[in-house]
Formats: C-alpha cells, structure tokens, sequence
C-alpha cells in the first residue's frame, strides 16, 4: 500500500474551488478558484437592484438626520443624569492615591 508522491485534486468543500494537495507534507500547494456567477441574468433585474438598494440607502440617511436632531436633547439628558448620579454618589473627597496608602 504505497502512496503516491504526486499531488492529488480536491474540490474545495467552503468555495468550489480546486485545490492541489501534496501528499508528503499534507499541504495545500495551489488554489484555482471556483468560477464567479453572475450576480443577475439580466439587465432590467440589476436596474430593479440598483432602485431598491438607493431607496435603502435613502432610508438610512434619512434615519440619520433624524438621530442627529435628537443627539442634542439625548446628550443633555444624559449629562444631567450623570451629575444627578454624582451628586448622589458623593464620595470622601478626593480619590486616593498611591502614595497616600504608604
């Protein structure tokens, strides 16, 4: 049962692609990948692709200016909850430093 010094074929199982593997050492020696399909079959399918993606793309930006409007009253808000929790908070004083523990 001897095997062969020659390197074999595969079919990549993840891409499609071919792989050449060399037995002695196990290792993967070339790479022809797998052909690309073609992302539409016709021109009116990517032109239908085109709309619905700048229709997304018109939503997002649209969500984004409304964040932007709001980030005024969010960051106030957020701000008085930080100095309420401060205040209440109230600790000794100043915060300890490493020299003061000697």
């Amino acid at each position: 049962m001897g095997l062969s010094d020659q390197p074999f074929e595969i079919t990549c199982p993840d891409c499609g692609g071919m792989l050449k593997i060399d037995p002695v050492t196990r290792g993967v020696i070339a790479h022809t990948p797998a052909p690309r399909k073609k992302t539409f079959e016709d021109f009116g399918d990517a032109a239908k692709a085109l709309k619905e993606s700048d229709a997304r793309r018109d939503s997002i930006f649209a969500q984004s200016i409304e964040a932007q409007k709001n980030k005024d009253d969010i960051m106030a808000r957020k701000f008085e909850e930080a100095v309420k929790k401060a205040k209440e908070s109230k600790d000794s004083g100043k915060p300890m430093r490493d020299f003061d523990f000697d």
